[in-house]
């Protein structure tokens, strides 16, 4: 019995989808294979950079120090090592940001976030340092969150009050509690952000409100992870004032 020529129709039709699912497959798998290797090309070339930047660190300060003194950075020397760590991380986050974006909510401390955070940094700008201020208040509360999650955006933000301001300069971190929200708050004595940097934003933003770089549009999405926000801001009198907010309903207790 011959197969009508409408069977022989489906059929062929059967075998063209095949063919293209097929293909799409092939298409996608192959998609998949440079993005991998492309990932881990941008982890080797984060690496490198964080080496050269932390080399780059200890020539400076070798240059620097005197006889019977602690070698510290010269100054100059510091701002461009500290931009190079800078592009590391980033490049580093940027590579990791889709998975870490994924939050495992669990009660948290603030005080070993901050801690976690500054030991972060200050391993960074070694041998450079910082007057880390922090409220003993901060550190008594406990919230709703992904510690490693959130350990992360406070680092990015410590790590630019970091790269604005000079060696001894003193970087405070505080809490403030609003009707809705729950913000902790980071201020630098630095130099502010060089004027690239400013970017207006597009709703109420006016005169003084900054952009963001690389670094903190992924912290950013880790606290919008949270249902929170940053945002950073010019005050008089100081560097630069970063407000990494959370929901109120995050905040579980004060110890």
């Amino acid at each position: 019995m011959q197969p009508s020529p409408l069977t022989l129709a489906l059929g062929a039709l059967f075998l063209v989808a095949l063919l293209a699912v097929l293909r799409l497959r092939a298409t996608l798998a192959e998609a998949r294979s440079r993005a991998d290797r492309a990932e881990r090309l941008a982890a080797s070339r984060a690496r490198s950079l964080s080496l050269a930047a932390q080399e780059m660190c200890g020539i400076a300060a070798a240059m620097g120090g005197q006889r019977g003194r602690p070698a510290v950075l010269p100054p100059g020397a510091e701002s461009p090592a500290q931009k190079l760590l800078r592009l590391a991380d980033d490049l580093a986050d940027a590579v990791a940001g889709p998975n870490v974006r994924t939050i495992r909510e669990a009660p948290a401390e603030l005080g070993a976030i901050v801690d976690g955070a500054i030991a972060t940094v200050g391993a960074q700008i070694r041998p450079g340092r910082r007057h880390w201020q922090v409220d003993p208040a901060l550190r008594a509360l406990t919230v709703k969150a992904d510690r490693r999650a959130l350990e992360g955006a406070l680092a990015a933000l410590l790590r630019r009050a970091a790269s604005h301001s000079g060696d001894g300069d003193v970087v405070s971190l505080r809490w403030v509690l609003a009707s809705e929200t729950v913000a902790i708050v980071v201020e630098d004595e630095g130099d502010g952000m060089p004027a690239q940097d400013l970017v207006p934003e597009t709703t109420a933003g006016g005169q003084g409100t900054r952009g963001l770089d690389l670094g903190l549009s992924l912290a950013r999405s880790l606290a919008a992870a949270h249902g929170g926000d940053i945002r950073l801001e010019t005050a008089p009198g100081i560097g630069a004032r970063a407000w990494l907010t959370l929901p109120r309903a995050r905040l579980l207790e004060a110890a």
